[in-house]
Parts: C-alpha cells; sequence; structure tokens
C-alpha cells in the first residue's frame, strides 16, 4: 500500500478536526533561530500553497494529495530533504521524540483505524498540517480529542 495505509475510502473517514479559520497561526511557532524562523514561514508558505486541495488516496498532486505525500513533498521543499513515500516506512526513519518536546517540523503520526495510519507536520502550538480524508490540506490540533487519543509516533529529522 502507499499513502496513508487506508483501504477504506476517504468518504467513510472521519476527520474530528477543530480547525477553524479563528484559530488559524499567523506565523508558526519558531524554535528561535533565525534559520528555525525562515524554514517555519517557507514551511506555512508551502502550505498555503497546497490548502484545501482534496484529498485523494495514494495521490500526489494538486488533483488531490493524501498524508504521506504531503509530507514527502513538503520536506523536499522546504528542507531538501528525502522522506519515504508511505506512513508506514515513514514512521521508521527519523529519531524518536515525544510529543512534549515536539516542535515545528516534526512528523506526528497517528493510529486511525487497526490498520489505517495517518501523518502530519507539527508547526507548534498543538497544530499541526495534514492532508485530511474530508478537509484535504488543512491544519488541526493535536490536542482536539480525536488525534490526542490517536498519536502514536512523534519523529524528528535532521533539517537543513
Amino acid at each position: 500500500m502507499t499513502g496513508c495505509e487506508s483501504p477504506t475510502s476517504a468518504e467513510n473517514r472521519p476527520d474530528h478536526s477543530s480547525y477553524h479559520e479563528t484559530n488559524r497561526p499567523t506565523t508558526l511557532a519558531p524554535s528561535g533561530s533565525d534559520l528555525d524562523t525562515s524554514k517555519s514561514l517557507a514551511l506555512f508558505a508551502y502550505f498555503e500553497e497546497w490548502e484545501g486541495t482534496p484529498y485523494r488516496y495514494g495521490g500526489a498532486s494538486k488533483r488531490g494529495i493524501d498524508c504521506s505525500a504531503f509530507t514527502q513533498q513538503a520536506f523536499l521543499a522546504v528542507y531538501e530533504h528525502s522522506l519515504p513515500r508511505t506512513t508506514r516506512q515513514q514512521i521508521k526513519t527519523g529519531d524518536k521524540i515525544s510529543l512534549a518536546t515536539a516542535d515545528h517540523g516534526d512528523l506526528i503520526f497517528f493510529k486511525t483505524g487497526s490498520t489505517r495510519y495517518h501523518v502530519g507536520i507539527y508547526i507548534g502550538e498543538k497544530q499541526f498540517m495534514h492532508a485530511s480524508s474530508s478537509k484535504g490540506v488543512t491544519i488541526s490540533r493535536v490536542d482536539n480529542p480525536y488525534w490526542s487519543a490517536r498519536v502514536i509516533d512523534v519523529r524528528r529529522y535532521p533539517l537543513q
């Protein structure tokens, strides 16, 4: 399987995200250095290019994209870092960290069903960007009860 490892159609997978325009961050939470700030801004600009792009399992274009293709393409465009294509492959790379120490640019992984996985990019302030099965490319809150109950891993990568 590719993408978000889901045998279920997008129409049958709820996104219990509580993100609304009023909660949208104006900037990503920087780590402190000028490089971190510029990468945060670049990541947010990348998100804005893709915002609202519909979800499509196995998709990797503006016509439709799945969660792992979104993270893979964002990492290549913003950080010049190559990630594997699927969620199951991405979760095996990078350094495992705790959610409490997550910073912008870390990948956060969720188990959304017995054989389904999901991935997004943490952007600080308990928010992550991802390709949602119901909303397309969007920003959601990690502390939303749906997502917080499903966090299974957070990974950090050596980024430029």
